[in-house]
């Protein structure tokens, strides 16, 4: 039998790999920078081939480093699922995007977890789609059109209406469509700023600001700074607080709406099934 690289190693490098960073992979681990680099360098030493391409801004996997994942990751999750029988201890991970864990799924958590205080949860909040084989995800909310793939199943959680919102403040100096032209406008990725104003007859080049998160054009709206094209579900806690206000009633309805998905043969089938009825009780 070959010898096999030593654990720590494989453990450095399937972390850096989720990552795609040397210091987070080390957070997650509890050691320096230094030792995952240090021990991902040995791997690749003892392989005699590069995991990983060393870029200005993070790391890129290597068509070799890319192959060894995957499987890497299934024999770790494998390892999991078994201490976890044998401890009874349960846990789940659920892929969402930064914006909708924030503004959506955070807030409401505790209740899942006063109601199921044996399984933890954990939150895997990125923008890149999450991959349910290497990943080790067990079930995702994702925003788009489907269909999301041959082997998921999509369940719709809530449709989506774009709706602009600001501070009340501002709110006090805008009464109809035209007068967003004089404010600010925070944009996000999904961009979608100028087929509302086309659809609500605006006309003009209003000032816009762009943010890389919907959750950060949201904030910047609360603060005063200009007046945000939001998902109404991803701010209904924050108008029902007073933070922000909806300034005219006009909404843009877009085929975006956010789905549950999850594996049509999940690893864990009770838990995917507990989590996706608790999210569709808090739509």
């Amino acid at each position: 039998m070959t010898a096999l690289p030593p654990l720590n190693a494989l453990r450095a490098f399937e972390a850096a790999a989720r990552h795609l960073n040397f210091r987070l992979a080390a957070e997650e681990l509890s050691v320096t920078q230094g030792a995952v680099a240090q021990q991902v360098r040995g791997l690749e030493a003892r392989l005699g081939m590069p995991l990983f391409d060393r870029l200005p801004r993070g790391l890129a996997l290597t068509e070799a480093g890319r192959r060894f994942h995957a499987p890497l990751r299934k024999a770790f999750r494998l390892i999991e699922g078994a201490v976890e029988d044998l401890s009874g201890d349960r846990q789940i991970t659920i892929s969402v995007t930064p914006s909708f864990a924030s503004k959506w799924l955070v807030p409401r958590l505790s209740g899942f977890t006063k109601s199921h205080p044996e399984i933890a949860v954990q939150v895997d909040a990125r923008e890149r789609l999450a991959d349910f084989q290497s990943d080790g995800v067990d079930i995702a909310v994702r925003q788009g059109r489907g269909p999301f793939g041959s082997g998921l199943t999509a369940v719709p959680l809530f449709s989506t209406g774009f709706v602009p919102v600001c501070s009340p403040e501002t709110a006090a100096r805008i009464t109809r469509p035209a007068d967003l032209a004089q404010h600010i406008l925070l944009n996000d990725t999904h961009g979608l700023w100028p087929l509302f104003l086309q659809r609500a007859g605006v006309v003009g080049k209003p000032k816009m600001m762009s943010f890389s998160q919907s959750s950060l054009a949201i904030d910047a709206a609360v603060s005063g700074q200009g007046v945000a094209l939001a998902n109404e579900p991803l701010v209904s806690a924050l108008l029902e607080a007073g933070q922000l206000v909806r300034p005219i009633p006009d909404e843009l309805v877009e085929d975006l709406g956010f789905y549950i998905v999850a594996p049509k043969q999940p690893r864990q089938p009770e838990l995917v099934a507990l989590m996706k009825n608790w999210l569709l009780s808090q739509a």
